[in-house]
């Protein structure tokens, strides 16, 4: 046989092979899906049967009706635990949430209180800037600020009404900055006084030379003379206190003069100030600077004693304009911080 016709017959029962092979499949695919129909297609009856029997129900379901139910009853109930988690889970945020909104509201509460403290401290504060204003001449930039005597905050700020509360509360913040920018020029101008004011009382004899509480125990003015008993000019005066207690300078200026006069005011000191203004610091212990030093307000020149013409620790404080001597509380007084507990002796 030719080697053609080989090939030929080859062919053909490997044709032949698949055919049957195909064949089988197709018939045991038949068999399985026809017996799953035929299992399927058996019928189950269920039978519900009260207690009291008068009556049966029967049900006649096949297999399939049976698996569909089931399905169905799975199914139902996947879906109920899907959105039951959800459900929690909802709940849970919107319980946190509402925690939260509780949280805030009462911080929200806080805050307006706080803001009411605030606009009602403003309102004191501007008031007293007011004052000030008046009583140094100056331009009050927020009179229309001012709270009206009846305490209404509300007119101080000069709120417009709204509906929401938030809206309020920011307009009164805006309204609170603005006053408090409007306010910087005046207060700078008020420090500026300050300042100046500082200065000349730093240049005058406004610094009471022994500090804390004293006695004055002889004043500015005709006097009888303690040792001589004499009717004379006292020039300036007298402050008691300790032994070594710190003598001060009443003002800025140069020591121009330091001696001891042993009949006299023993050890003493002249500074001469600003303005044609000197004065003299008599009986002290120590002096702690010599002529030519400058001195500042309020630096220790020495300590209180007994030397010279005394009768007791003091120092004896003049003040001369000129060659004319002055009375030195005129001065003293001058400063609102006057030592508490001066008085006569």
């Amino acid at each position: 046989m030719s080697p053609a016709n080989q090939y030929k017959k080859l062919e053909n029962r490997l044709a032949f092979e698949l055919s049957r092979f195909f064949r089988g499949m197709r018939r045991s695919v038949s068999r399985f899906f026809n017996k799953i129909v035929q299992t399927g297609r058996q019928r189950f009856t269920i039978m519900l049967i009260p207690h009291s029997e008068k009556k049966i129900f029967n049900f006649k379901l096949s297999l399939f009706s049976l698996i569909f139910l089931g399905l169905l009853l799975v199914g139902i109930l996947g879906t109920f635990l899907v959105y039951t988690t959800r459900f929690t889970g909802l709940s849970n945020m919107l319980t946190t949430k509402s925690a939260t909104l509780e949280s805030s509201e009462a911080s929200l509460e806080a805050i307006r209180d706080e803001l009411f403290n605030l606009k009602q401290t403003a309102a004191k504060f501007f008031n007293e800037l007011s004052a000030t204003n008046n009583s140094v001449g100056f331009e009050n930039p927020n009179a229309e600020r001012v709270a009206s005597a009846d305490g209404d905050i509300s007119s101080f700020f000069a709120i417009q009404e709204h509906d929401e509360s938030l809206l309020r509360e920011l307009a009164d913040l805006r309204n609170l900055a603005d006053s408090m920018l409007n306010s910087i020029d005046t207060l700078k101008d008020i420090s500026k006084l300050q300042e100046s004011t500082r200065q000349l009382l730093a240049d005058l004899p406004t610094y009471w030379p022994v500090q804390g509480h004293i006695r004055l125990t002889n004043y500015f003015g005709f006097a009888e003379h303690p040792i001589t008993k004499l009717t004379y000019l006292h020039k300036g005066i007298d402050i008691a206190k300790s032994p070594g207690v710190p003598v001060y300078a009443a003002a800025n200026g140069k020591v121009i003069e330091k001696k001891y006069d042993k009949g006299g005011f023993g050890n003493y000191l002249v500074i001469r100030h600003k303005a044609g203004f000197s004065t003299k610091y008599g009986h002290m212990a120590d002096v702690l600077v010599k002529e030519g030093d400058t001195v500042i307000q309020g630096q220790q020149i020495g300590t209180m004693g007994n030397t010279g013409l005394s009768t007791g620790y003091h120092l004896h404080f003049e003040v001369r304009l000129g060659s004319q001597v002055r009375d030195p509380l005129i001065y003293l007084r001058m400063r609102d911080s006057v030592n508490p507990g001066v008085g006569a002796g």
